[in-house]
């Protein structure tokens, strides 16, 4: 069984964390207290501290022909999963910053990708595949 990360991010409002991380991508909420809180994100636990004037230095790397941001973190999900939670993100209305699409079509490691921020400029990355073996860094 693969190890839960714990990452601790910064955000600048508290209420919009917990409205974004638990009503609009579901994560249930742990412990917390006036200025931070953790959530369950998908089996890991990420903790999201109120730092009111953080700076964030946001960058993009082009990969497979999309600008992605960086730096981002995320979760890989089966393809069902992927497709479920990018169908219900649409369908609320979440604006993504790489809508949901199909990387490296056809070559090892194709993998369904979106990427979205928080409402903090915290950049996610959700990725699908459909073998679980082909994230293993196949080349």
């Amino acid at each position: 069984m693969p190890c839960p990360f714990h990452l601790a991010i910064p955000v600048d409002d508290l209420a919009a964390a917990r409205t974004f991380y638990g009503d609009t991508l579901g994560c249930i909420e742990g412990r917390s207290a006036a200025h931070w809180v953790d959530f369950n994100f998908f089996g890991h636990q990420l903790v999201v501290h109120q730092i009111p004037d953080a700076h964030r230095s946001a960058t993009h790397n082009p990969v497979d022909g999309d600008a992605v941001p960086v730096p981002h973190f995320g979760v890989v999900l089966t393809k069902a999963q992927w497709r479920a939670l990018a169908d219900r993100l649409q369908e609320a209305g979440v604006h993504f910053v790489i809508a949901p699409r199909i990387r490296f079509e056809g070559a090892p490691g194709e993998q369904g990708t979106f990427f979205l921020y928080d409402p903090a400029g915290n950049a996610l990355e959700f990725k699908g595949f459909a073998e679980p073996e082909a994230m293993l860094f196949a080349r």
